[in-house]
């Protein structure tokens, strides 16, 4: 069989495959166990290999490719303009394989194990950093139960969680609920800990990339973002320009336009969450401090605020630092600071 495009569908067990020879005539349907993959692949001369995008998808793309067969992922997004019909294995096989060999498709960049171990660090932060705020809040619940108000921030709360592990902290509390509320706070003693010491990782690989090293001299932009994006973003050359990368972030308005006319929606929030929120929370520190500098980004800045809502300029300086954070990565340079006014 000379297959010169094949198409994985990827599963949990059981992986289809379509492939086509060079006029594009059909000449493999068939499923394939997990185990056996590598071995059916192994035996073929090299192709090109399309799969979709998804988290298991690098590491396979990176065990295909040692074989010699060119491996490229797609968004499943651009995939499912060419499923025909009925959705199933075969036919999501079938348009993974048409789509792969679409001249103008794009494709998402391979992943090294380092990147996606970097990206597991940032998934298991955040994940204990939600736990926190869960156990937070019903700390705050179970003690409103018992008349006591605490002031907002979380500061406020583990203050008073050390008053409960002091017997003369001043809380009459019952003995079960005093048992319960000590159990909690110390699962928060250990989500600290743990925390910090995924931080003291990201901080190490932060020292050891200069990519993220680069990232990190953007105004708005710490370890934790600088870390995100060079982890995430492998090859920045895929994006055509700053705008794209921008877009593939979701930072752009949304667009409905048809005649000529232009029409622009609210923020399109497509892509990346999490690089998303990182950047909007680092362009909210950026708002409050450009509005006092006499810089020409500063001057920007409290130009928008004259004419727009606060959120809405904290999205534009997210958008401007996605920018320039593809500059950086795509050139190889440092920030330059704008000159004062």
């Amino acid at each position: 069989m000379e297959i010169t495009t094949l198409g994985i569908d990827l599963a949990k067990s059981v992986f289809q495959l379509h492939g086509v020879d060079e006029a594009g005539a059909v000449v493999l349907q068939r499923k394939v166990r997990r185990a056996a993959l590598l071995d059916v692949l192994g035996r073929l001369k090299p192709c090109l290999i399309g799969m979709e995008s998804c988290p298991t998808s690098h590491f396979w793309a990176r065990e295909i490719a040692a074989l010699g067969h060119d491996v490229r992922l797609i968004p499943p997004a651009y995939v499912k303009p060419y499923v025909k019909r009925q959705k199933n294995d075969a036919a999501d096989a079938e348009a993974i394989c048409e789509a792969v060999a679409r001249p103008n498709m794009r494709f998402v960049p391979v992943k090294s194990e380092e990147q996606q171990a970097v990206l597991v660090l940032h998934r298991s932060r955040d994940l204990l950093r939600r736990q926190r705020t869960m156990i937070l809040n019903a700390i705050r619940a179970h003690l409103a139960e018992f008349g006591m108000i605490t002031a907002q921030g979380p500061r406020k709360v583990v203050d008073l969680v050390r008053r409960l592990s002091d017997p003369d902290g001043g809380l009459n509390l019952p003995a079960l609920a005093r048992s319960a509320l000590l159990s909690l706070a110390a699962q928060l003693e250990t989500l600290a800990a743990e925390t910090g010491k995924i931080e003291r990782q990201l901080t190490a690989w932060h020292r050891q990339s200069q990519a993220s090293q680069r990232l990190e001299t953007i105004p708005g932009v710490g370890i934790i973002t600088a870390t995100a994006l060079a982890a995430s973003v492998p090859d920045p050359s895929v994006f055509r320009s700053a705008r794209q990368f921008a877009a593939w972030l979701g930072l752009v308005p949304r667009q409905n336009s048809s005649g000529g006319k232009e029409r622009l929606g609210r923020v399109s929030k497509m892509g990346n969450g999490y690089l998303r929120r990182l950047l909007v929370v680092g362009a909210t520190s950026v708002t409050r401090r450009a509005s006092t500098t006499d810089t020409r980004t500063g001057a920007w800045v409290r130009s928008l605020l004259e004419r727009k809502p606060t959120r809405l300029v904290t999205v534009a300086i997210a958008n401007k630092t996605a920018r320039t954070a593809w500059a950086l990565l795509v050139k190889e340079e440092i920030y330059q600071a704008p000159p004062t006014i």
